[in-house]
């Protein structure tokens, strides 16, 4: 969309703590993919936590829960978020959440397009989840399958080079 970019929305729950070693391999990575997705053509912004290495934005609660976890983007297109999504090492990681994430039994992931420029907050994230999962995909608020621009995402696979 001329203009606009795209954010994105997604909220965790850890299976156990930060510090937890049934956690650690996901934590020791997160400065990696991070640090690669800011590097990737189409990067705008992510909601960084306290800068602390390995900590990703763990401080960012949902709710108050202290196993949640959440991640808050900008990017400049529906391509460029899925470049990052399904042919990076974020790719790899995506295929092992289970090992390190509760399995959510409601949506927790949400996009919705911003004007060029504009930070959202975690507040105004959380409201567009929350729109997602009482009003279901509209123009508000959405997932993959609303985006008919989503070519990878409907392939539901993730590139060989996810591995490298």
């Amino acid at each position: 969309m001329n203009g606009m970019h795209l954010a994105e929305l997604n909220v965790g729950r850890l299976l156990a703590p930060t510090d937890d070693p049934r956690v650690a391999e996901f934590m020791n990575a997160l400065d990696r993919v991070n640090g690669m997705g800011k590097r990737m053509p189409g990067f705008v912004w992510i909601m960084e936590g306290s800068g602390a290495p390995g900590t990703g934005n763990t401080e960012a609660k949902v709710g108050g829960d202290p196993l949640a976890i959440t991640n808050l983007t900008v990017w400049e297109s529906v391509e460029t978020l899925e470049h990052f999504v399904w042919n990076t090492l974020h790719c790899a990681f995506y295929e092992r959440r289970q090992e390190w994430f509760e399995v959510l039994g409601r949506m927790h992931f949400v996009m919705w397009w911003v004007p060029a420029g504009h930070r959202p907050t975690l507040e105004e994230a959380v409201a567009r989840l929350e729109h997602l999962r009482a009003q279901g995909d509209s123009d508000h608020a959405f997932g993959w399958k609303w985006l008919k621009e989503a070519r990878l995402w409907r392939q539901h696979g993730c590139a060989r080079v996810a591995a490298e």
